[in-house]
């Protein structure tokens, strides 16, 4: 077994103390690494962002599963995999609701500035410079979820709690889903106030919202982002951000982690995170179980217990 990439640091423990997994080498060190072990790993764990690439599966002749900690797989090839034949599981479900309630709080946060009013606060500009200016009203916004799977659908259930209008985009439009659908991304950010990005990442989605669908959300649109950085042109973000042409973003992820865009540190319309979407204890500790219940499963019949359909 081989471990790619850092892990939650229990779950390595795990990996290391229980099942004597061995740990993919700095890239100078592989070639020997490779033709002492590479035959007799089966199986790797890693996660969204690190991955498995086809390269190193061409070294592993003998690999049949890559097991994510987590619910992104866009840095693995699922493609090369498919065709070796190898199974490709994720974490799915269990962080669906602690990455709803992070997209709601980025919502709140940047129509109401919360997180720019506790910095005017600590830096005494409230008895300096006085109020801080009115913000943003979230109840009855117009909200759109690019990418309503499971994680948009429970965005979408809590917002309605604000008696927010959603509506959404998908590749094909979802049977029986109460909202309003747009064939495409532009026409959705055109007919709304926030559009929050809940797609999957990956070739497939690569700058799904451009600078088309930024203009058509226009300078009193919000976006929110716990999707993947890749799936936003990240470049025309940044520019609409500093020039005004949009009215503000709240961001757990970024094209190039963990770089963030110098120009967007001293903006205050900006809420910025350091992709922590299902960064909570009970969360990861979700994750990590399904994540070695995936191993255990596969090490015992060579199935998975969640595997990534495509």
């Amino acid at each position: 077994m081989l471990r790619v990439g850092p892990l939650k640091p229990s779950l390595m423990d795990t990996l290391t103390g229980d099942y004597d997994a061995l740990v993919l080498p700095e890239p100078s060190e592989r070639a020997a690494f490779f033709s002492q072990h590479g035959e007799s790993i089966t199986a790797a764990v890693t996660s969204g962002r690190t991955g498995v690439d086809a390269e190193l599966m061409s070294h592993l002749p003998n690999l049949g599963a890559i097991v994510h900690f987590g619910v992104g797989y866009d840095t693995t090839d699922v493609d090369a995999a498919a065709q070796r034949g190898i199974g490709v599981s994720n974490t799915p479900d269990v962080l669906n609701d602690c990455v709803a309630d992070l997209a709601v709080g980025l919502v709140i946060d940047a129509l109401r500035q919360v997180s720019f009013s506790d910095r005017y606060v600590r830096a005494g500009r409230w008895i300096s410079d006085g109020n801080t200016p009115l913000t943003r009203q979230v109840t009855g916004k117009r909200v759109g979820i690019i990418g309503l799977g499971r994680i948009g659908t429970a965005i979408a259930d809590r917002l309605v709690g604000f008696r927010c209008a959603i509506s959404y985009h998908n590749r094909n439009e979802v049977d029986g889903s109460p909202h309003t659908y747009f064939s495409t991304p532009a026409a959705l950010a055109g007919a709304v106030d926030v559009l929050i990005v809940a797609a999957s990442g990956g070739k497939g989605t690569r700058h799904l919202v451009d600078a088309d669908v930024l203009d058509a959300l226009g300078p009193q649109g919000y976006l929110i982002n716990i999707a993947r950085g890749s799936v936003v042109d990240e470049d025309a973000l940044v520019e609409r951000l500093t020039d005004g042409r949009l009215a503000g973003a709240g961001l757990d992820v970024f094209a190039n982690e963990p770089a963030v865009p110098e120009a967007l540190l001293t903006l205050d319309n900006v809420v910025l995170l350091p992709h922590v979407g299902s960064g909570t204890v009970e969360t990861r500790a979700a994750m990590e179980a399904l994540t070695l219940q995936n191993l255990d499963q596969f090490l015992a019949d060579g199935t998975l217990t969640t595997p990534v359909t495509r």
